[in-house]
């Protein structure tokens, strides 16, 4: 009995030892130097190993701070919302409408194949697009509608949840996707033999089986729009910072590690925070699966 448990317990190791390793030097070891980092001292040029609550009171009491937070939730918040809107009638339309394999295919991957470019030149696109002598203000200029280049399209909040959509909605159009396709045709069969219209088919059959795919869409969407540090540089401005951009001024120009930790733990709380909405979403998902 003893051979098989110590058989067993080896066989278990030698499964999901290297899992772990990989968990422990990557993920556990940096999020725990990180946090502990949010709790020192800094003492220019040094950092001062210490347990106070300096750094997030800081971060708490100082409106600059409080402001970058609340508006890169609403600029991810919106994101979401807009990728969403754009994203379910498009995987919909793929899955339900299109009957044609190789078309589905083809649309499909016109969504997908952005991925393959490089993501800063996606971002450098709606620049180039929104500017002064982009797309927008000639085919305005050309209509008549205005008669000099208007600056307003580029270098605001409006311009980044723009590209910011462009940029992540693959990534809500894939899971959407994937759990439309699962759904089985004879639901919805069936639905239509009761004399069910269409609306209430989409209402009560279609929607509550799309949750789970939708919860996830929507978590990535959210997080990587919240984290994303690129877009706000290029077509942001002044008024369109983002918490990333505090976390790469703290570890970068301003060498402020101790602060920069904690407001990357106070990311870490929130991005946990989505994604245990998610994962109760997730659950409604499958429940109704079942």
């Amino acid at each position: 009995m003893n051979m098989v448990v110590r058989r067993n317990f080896r066989s278990f190791a030698a499964l999901f030892a290297g899992p772990f390793a990989w968990a422990l030097i990557f993920m556990i070891i940096p999020y725990a130097i990180m946090i502990s980092v949010s709790f020192w001292t800094r003492q220019f040029p040094l950092f001062v190993p210490d347990f106070q609550w300096g750094n997030f009171s800081q971060i708490f009491s100082d409106p600059q701070y409080v402001t970058v937070i609340l508006r890169t939730l609403k600029i991810a918040a919106l994101v979401t919302i807009l990728s969403t809107m754009l994203a379910y009638p498009l995987a919909y339309f793929l899955v339900f409408t299109v009957t044609s394999g190789a078309l589905r295919s083809l649309l499909y991957m016109s969504v997908i194949v952005p991925l393959w470019v490089s993501y800063l030149l996606r971002a450098y696109t709606w620049k180039i697009i929104l500017g002064t002598n982009g797309a927008v203000n000639s085919l305005l200029i050309s209509v008549g509608l205005i008669r000099e280049p208007l600056s307003a399209f580029l270098y605001n909040q409006t311009s980044m949840v723009i590209t910011l959509v462009y940029i992540f909605i693959p990534f809500m159009v894939m899971p959407l996707f994937t759990v439309l396709d699962n759904i089985p045709k004879a639901l919805v069969e069936a639905s239509e033999d009761l004399g069910v219209g269409p609306f209430q088919t989409f209402w009560r059959v279609i929607f509550p089986l799309s949750i789970g795919g939708l919860a996830a869409g929507a978590t990535m969407t959210f997080c990587l729009s919240f984290g994303d540090f690129v877009a706000p540089v290029l077509v942001g401005g002044p008024d369109g910072t983002m918490i990333a951009n505090l976390l790469q001024t703290q570890f970068g120009a301003a060498l402020n590690w101790p602060l920069g930790s904690a407001l990357a733990t106070l990311v870490l709380i929130l991005v946990l925070v989505v994604l245990r909405i998610s994962s109760r979403f997730d659950r409604v998902g499958q429940l109704d699966m079942r």
